[in-house]
């Protein structure tokens, strides 16, 4: 793995954002830059921006190039479950992807109860929730305990800047966010994709304890999976080995993915209310370190990258492609 020294080398050289005026409509997300290409492409590129708690928090060396190259590891092993919209990869941050309509629901499974943020299973269980998102918890749960079987607790896509809601199949139809029909798709193609992660995970050592997935509606009218799937920004990842002790004496699981930074930002009271605490480059390295051990843990691939300014490189693999 790439050393933690080049790690924090390539912090002043993190990708903040883009503003390429040649590759169509710019639509800046929290972590990625989207532009329209003639109406039919999206070029996707993945910054170096973490986003917790709703807010962008702060930059992580290599972490877009993490998430790209994990997706399209997971695009490429998912593609049998459901269609996607990725069509090339030109650098390592980019995605070329067809323009879809997305689709407002964001489909979030869980196979275990935890998390620190307002949205999560344990911080609602914690508060007396026993009915969540349409799903009826028992009692006596324990944190980190895996249910009996995953659980989809929906969440509608906030407009940029506004929080996540967490709702229940029955308030999506009702809001006409979605038919019934294709709720039901949706769902059983996320249990489906889910049940693909845990096997792949499982095969390296590590746990799927919980994610999301996106859709759109693709220029040929059908449901495809968009944006990423099973990276540290959109799952929750621990350790196999460990995971029967610690739950069993109470502690806290070995974890591989952003709840690292959302941990040390709640231990300081930071829950996306107020002024973001300074992050020191030592925290941030180690989150990187983190996203990076994911992907090799996880795909079996070796991370290769260069430190170095990523726009440079960008602005030249980006070049051929014109509005």
């Amino acid at each position: 793995m790439i050393s933690l020294n080049d790690i924090k080398r390539q912090i002043p050289y993190c990708l903040a954002g883009t503003n390429f005026a040649n590759l169509g409509l710019r639509y800046e997300g929290k972590v990625r830059d989207n532009y329209t290409l003639n109406g039919s492409r999206r070029i996707i590129i993945v910054t170096d921006r973490l986003s917790a708690f709703d807010r962008v928090i702060c930059l992580i060396p290599f972490k877009g190039q993490v998430l790209n190259q994990m997706a399209k590891f997971w695009f490429e092993n998912t593609a049998d479950i459901i269609g996607n919209h990725a069509i090339e990869y030109p650098d390592p941050n980019v995605i070329i992807g067809h323009e879809c309509k997305p689709i407002s629901v964001e489909m979030v499974v869980r196979g275990y109860i935890t998390g620190v943020t307002t949205t999560s299973a344990w911080y609602n269980y914690e508060k007396g929730v026993r009915n969540f998102c349409g799903n009826i918890l028992a009692e006596g749960l324990k944190k980190n305990q895996k249910f009996e079987k995953p659980i989809i607790t929906p969440s509608t896509k906030a407009e940029h800047g506004a929080h996540d809601e967490s709702v229940s199949r029955d308030q999506i139809i009702e809001r006409g966010l979605l038919t019934a029909e294709q709720y039901d798709f949706l769902a059983d193609a996320s249990l489906k994709l889910y049940a693909r992660g845990v096997e792949v995970c499982a095969k390296q050592g590590i746990i799927l304890v919980d994610t999301k997935y996106e859709f759109g509606i693709s220029p040929g009218g059908e449901i495809v999976l968009i944006d990423e799937i099973h990276t540290p920004d959109s799952s929750r990842f621990w350790f196999a080995d460990e995971y029967e002790q610690r739950f069993a004496s109470g502690e806290e699981q070995k974890k591989i993915d952003k709840e690292y930074l959302r941990e040390w930002l709640a231990e300081r009271g930071f829950r996306g209310e107020g002024e973001i605490p300074t992050i020191p480059d030592d925290i941030k390295a180690e989150t990187a370190r983190r996203y990076i051990e994911a992907f090799e843990l996880i795909t079996g691939q070796k991370f290769d990258a260069e430190v170095g300014p990523v726009l440079a490189r960008l602005e030249k693999n980006l070049s051929k492609y014109n509005p």
